[in-house]
Parts: C-alpha cells; structure tokens; sequence
C-alpha cells in the first residue's frame, strides 16, 4: 500500500510533516517530548485504525497511539514512524437505563464525565479532564470514585481492540476472556482500544475538598494521625497529602453528601490538632465537574515534566520521616493517594493491574519550562524517589517514566508477567505495539 492508497483507504486525514495541523498533532502534555513521526493517520473509526496499522506493518514502522497525550514518556510519539491519532473519535453515548456508557478510544475524561453526570452517574476517572480515557483505563485508572466503585478498568464491561493482525474483536468476560483479563492493567500491548463500555454508578455530583496545611518541619506527628485515621476512612473518601516546597497539606476529597463530608472534616481536624501547631484549615465544596477539573491548569500543557512512583503497603513513621526530610529544598512536589476500600475487594489474579494490596500511591513530580533545568530536574527527581526505594513494594504502571523493564518488573509480579507475556505472544508476536511500558511476547 502506498501513502496514496493510504489516504484513499481512510476516512480521516493523513498528516506528513509541513502539513496544517501537523505539529498540533505531534505536540503531547509533556514539552519535553519534541518527535516528528513520518506519517499522523488521524482515525475517525476501527476501519482507520486497522488500515493505518496495516500500513505501519507493511512498511516496517513504529506505531505510536495517541488519545490525551499525557504518557510521561511520550510513547504515543514515534519519530519517523505512523502515529495513531484517536482523538478524532472522542463520542460519549450514555444508556441511563442500563447505566452504561460506551466510548471511543479517543475520548477525553471530561467528555465522559460531562455524559454521565447528564444522568446523575458517574464512573471511576482520573483527576485530570483533559487526560485520555484510554491510557488511564488500560494500565488500571485511579481516580475519586476507585475507593468506593473500584478502578476504571474494574469498570470496563467491554472492549473493542484492533489487533496487530488488523482483526477487530470485541473483547469482555464472556468473549476473549484471557485478552479481558491483559486490558484492565497491561497497558496498551495488545493493540488500539478502539471503544470502552463501562459501567455507571448513581453519583448526584456534590464533592468536598479537605486541606489542612503545616510547615513541614511541624507535621510528622500531624502525617502520622492522617495516616492513622485513612485506615478506618469512609469509602466516599479517598486521604491525599501532597507536599510542594515547605508545605504539608493533609487531608481528602469526599464524593457524596458535603454535610456529611464536613462531618468527617470536624473528626479529622480534631486529630491534627497540635497545640504547639494550628494548621490553615481549607474547606471547599464543589460540584463532581469541578472537582475533576480543578487541576487542569496545573496539570495542563507546555510544561516540561518528569516523575517517579512507588506503591506503599504501609506508610510506616519510617517512610514518613524520609518524605519529610527532605520537603522544603528544591525538589519534586509530592503527592499521596490512599488506595484500599473496592480496589482492594477485587481479587488480585482477576486483572492484570497489580497494587490492589496498596495502601498509599506516592509520586514525585516536577515540571519547569527551561531545557537547561532538565538534566539537574531528572536529577532529583531520581533522588528523591530514591530514598524511598526499600519502602517501596511496585510502582503504578501509569506512574512508570523511563525505567524501562526494570520499572515493567517493578508494576507486576512474576507470575502476571509471564501470564501477559504468553498473551502478547499470541495477539502481537512481533511486539508491534511496543511503545508503551511494554511487556514483550514469551512463548507460555
């Protein structure tokens, strides 16, 4: 097939470099990322995308799949390769009767959370609107709602996948099972989700932030009640902490009644108290849009970033002495999410997510605009995490940077990966989806 048999084949536009909208399509969240593929296949269906990668097989190019771009790596950025672009396929349908949603593959979260709340549902999502559905669900998806609903990929119903092969399948319990268990945590190795059916949840919309504030060279006892008390947490809860400069903030959002959410923020506060302390206390209440948005603008584009990730079984006072020693110097912002509650719940051995046994997710993260910081911003990053590294038990694969297999290693056990490597093996042996966290075929 030639690049004119390529355009005709296809419904939507075949981008080249010095073409409009070129540059638009190869630019994602991280400004670090600078990659010129040879060919951009802007796909409006499954048929596109099964022709595109065809087209990258039969002339030996990388394939890269891009929805919201917010891969760390860059991976949906192939240089001189064929970039799948999905973002022309950004539909929402929503059935509030049967509270299911079915969703392109290249949807943004906004887009599906604005649908469902349409119907007073909601699903598990990200924290961040402009974030693609697609890549958070495939490597497990945490979000507000995990504690109470489970993750994103707990709530797949079905899938449907183009293989490397170009075959369309639709992928759920009953059909494909084995390919159903490797999509709700693998990633994206098994090819291009091409639609997502999910299940929906009565959620009418209201939501709390909680914040209480410390200097960080006064809240080690304050981090080791929240901690405490995150245990015990109502699953319409989910404890964060995040630590930027010399600032600790500690506390949850809450998805449900805000009265009783301020309730919990009473009971909370009451267990920080230091007397030789009193934190800044910030209460907010919000709508469920608005708390899934209220990150974008510092989550959002043309910033340079690097991160690393850890998962906590414990987030013992060892652990969190080493997190506060080191806030206030010139380092990575910290955040902490507590897991548990429905993602603990589903067995382990039902999907390829691994780090349902997680108390805490840990992430060190910096973003800057000046390409002379990178090398000294990776440096500390690296550092940071570093220090954590025999507290740590995996990684989030969704949290995973440019660790490689080392990092692959780090977000699955043994036992998975050689259950997803016997699966790779057999829907892509040629390993042509391998921009990801990638996880390469092994014969069973």
């Amino acid at each position: 097939m030639t690049v004119q048999q390529l355009r005709s084949a296809v419904e939507g536009d075949v981008l080249e470099p010095g073409d409009p909208g070129y540059d638009e399509a190869r630019t994602v969240w991280n400004a670090m990322v600078d990659r010129r593929p040879r060919w951009i296949v802007r796909c409006t269906s499954a048929d596109d995308v099964a022709v595109a990668v065809r087209f990258a097989i039969a002339h030996d190019l990388e394939v890269g799949v891009r929805c919201g771009g917010h891969g760390i790596v860059g991976h949906a950025v192939p240089d001189g390769g064929l970039m799948i672009d999905l973002r022309p396929m950004g539909a929402v349908q929503v059935d509030a009767g049967t509270r299911r949603a079915r969703v392109q593959g290249g949807a943004l979260l906004r887009a599906l959370d604005r649908a469902a709340q349409e119907h007073g549902l909601a699903t598990t999502a990200g924290n961040v609107s402009h974030t693609g559905v697609g890549g958070l669900t495939l490597g497990g998806g945490m979000g507000w709602l995990a504690r109470r609903h489970g993750l994103a990929c707990d709530n797949v119903v079905s899938f449907v996948l183009v293989t490397a092969a170009g075959e369309t399948l639709r992928v759920g319990a009953e059909s494909n099972p084995e390919l159903y268990w490797g999509l709700r945590g693998g990633g994206g190795n098994f090819g291009v989700v091409t639609e997502f059916e999910f299940a929906l949840h009565p959620e009418p919309g209201q939501a709390l932030s909680v914040e209480f504030r410390f200097p960080a060279s006064a809240a080690g006892g304050a981090m080791r009640r929240w901690r405490d008390a995150a245990a015990s947490a109502d699953r319409r809860a989910t404890w964060n902490a995040t630590i930027a400069g010399g600032t600790v903030s500690l506390g949850f959002v809450w998805v449900g009644d805000p009265v009783e959410g301020a309730a919990v923020a009473e009971r909370l506060g009451s267990e920080l108290a230091d007397a030789t302390e009193a934190p800044q206390r910030i209460v907010e209440p919000l709508s469920y849009l608005e708390l899934q948005t209220r990150e974008d603008d510092v989550e959002g584009h043309a910033w340079r970033r690097y991160w690393k990730g850890h998962y906590f079984d414990a987030l013992g006072d060892e652990v969190i002495d080493a997190v506060l020693s080191r806030a206030g110097r010139d380092l990575p912002n910290v955040s902490l999410q507590a897991y548990g509650g429905a993602i603990a719940e589903v067995p382990d051995e039902a999907t390829a997510f691994s780090g349902r046994g997680a108390a805490f997710e840990f992430v060190a993260a910096s973003r800057w605009s000046d390409p002379a910081e990178d090398e000294r911003r990776i440096a500390a990053a690296r550092r940071y995490a570093g220090t954590l590294d025999r507290f740590a038990s995996g990684a989030y694969v969704n949290a995973l940077a440019d660790e490689g297999a080392a990092g692959v290693r780090r977000a699955y056990s043994e036992a998975k990966l050689a259950r997803l490597r016997a699966l790779k093996y057999e829907v892509d042996p040629g390993n042509v989806f391998h921009l990801n966290q990638n996880i390469p075929p092994g014969r069973p």
